[in-house]
């Protein structure tokens, strides 16, 4: 069965590989706020999580992890910030168990930059400088998941599924509307868990309208500016597998460690592992609990090769790390992440909340 399986994800890589190396008219890099990931206990161990994954979040990172989660009900809650607190990012999840092989949940996710001053008008029609026109305006990408994921499959698989529903707000300027779809499974052969996950799977398809006014046309005509126009952003597939496996070290030490790569089908990227068919990023996870109520997680991600000035390059690596807290079915986790590479940005401290009903 195992050998089935991992056949199974070698043909899905092939062939998506093949579907998706002529779309080069997407861009490489469109709803990026649906890949930085929810979850402290997620985010600390480097997003290296999708066979691991045993709550509400699974919702967000693998659907068909749901099934692992045998509460009634669960639901979770995160807010972090970046970039010194300019963007904020949210996220809200419910889960609910319908029977012994069916799980349905619900992740809401916000990422926006507020107050963002509006200076397109600060100039009136007789050429005055009026600062009293100045307004502000939030910059925000909102997503709903729609999840469920069904077990007691042929080879003992688990599967799952997401609907996304996506809208995107610049402001009063510009608004976007998008769907997609995921899919996932799962298996577990004794102590090691499989899980892979495919996003965007029938291409996510975003529709781009714009609002400029007059007055706001003409500025952008007399200073050489590109007015935009109504358009469609496509956000091709992409693959992540994932492999994990369980340790016990007496009655008190419990140890998991996970593995996953992320394939990408848009070109070369600035990954690890690159050609022009594909790209892969590696990510590497670990997380020690300690009498099933503390745990330290810690991980490695964003694995690329830097180009020096002297056309050298370099290895670059992200550590992350994380602590959880857990008193009977409430968590408290918390992670020191990034959104990228540690020498671009600051890193940034995610609390999440988690309870499990009965």
């Amino acid at each position: 069965m195992a050998k089935n399986l991992l056949l199974f994800f070698i043909l899905l890589s092939v062939v998506y590989t093949e579907y998706s190396f002529g779309q080069t008219t997407a861009p490489k890099y469109s709803n990026e706020f649906l890949n930085i990931g929810v979850g402290a206990r997620n985010l600390g161990m480097a997003n290296a999580t999708i066979a691991n994954v045993d709550n509400v979040t699974a919702g967000y990172w693998n659907p068909s992890g749901l099934l692992k989660d045998k509460s009634s009900m669960g639901a979770g809650l995160m807010h972090s910030e970046y970039f010194a607190g300019i963007a904020k990012y949210d996220y809200l999840g419910f889960s609910k168990r319908i029977d012994d092989n069916s799980v349905a949940a619900i992740s809401v996710i916000r990422f926006g930059v507020d107050d963002i001053p509006n200076t397109t008008e600060l100039i009136d029609k007789d050429g005055n400088i009026d600062y009293d026109r100045i307004t502000t305006f939030s910059a925000a990408d909102y997503g709903v998941i729609l999840s469920y994921a069904r077990g007691n499959l042929p080879l003992g698989i688990e599967g799952g599924a997401n609907f996304k529903i996506i809208h995107r707000r610049i402001g009063d300027f510009a608004t976007a509307w998008g769907f997609g779809l995921d899919a996932s499974a799962s298996y577990k052969y004794k102590d090691w868990k499989l899980s892979a996950v495919i996003r965007d799977v029938t291409t996510t398809v975003n529709a781009w309208s714009f609002n400029i006014s007059d007055e706001v046309k003409a500025t952008f005509d007399s200073t050489d500016n590109e007015i935009p126009q109504n358009s469609t952003e496509l956000t091709i597939p992409r693959m992540i597998t994932g492999v994990a496996r369980d340790f016990k070290f007496g009655k008190t030490i419990d140890f998991n460690a996970e593995l996953d790569l992320d394939f990408t089908f848009d070109g070369k990227r600035n990954t690890f592992i690159r050609s022009r068919a594909f790209s892969v990023a590696p990510r590497l996870g670990m997380e020690v609990g300690y009498k099933k109520a503390v745990y330290f997680r810690t991980g490695i991600s964003n694995v690329q090769w830097i180009k020096q000035v002297d056309n050298n390059e370099t290895l670059s690596i992200q550590p992350n790390l994380g602590l959880g807290i857990k008193v009977k079915q409430f968590a408290v986790d918390y992670a020191l992440t990034d959104v990228g590479n540690q020498s671009i940005a600051l890193f940034s401290n995610v609390f999440s909340v988690r309870y499990s009903f009965k």
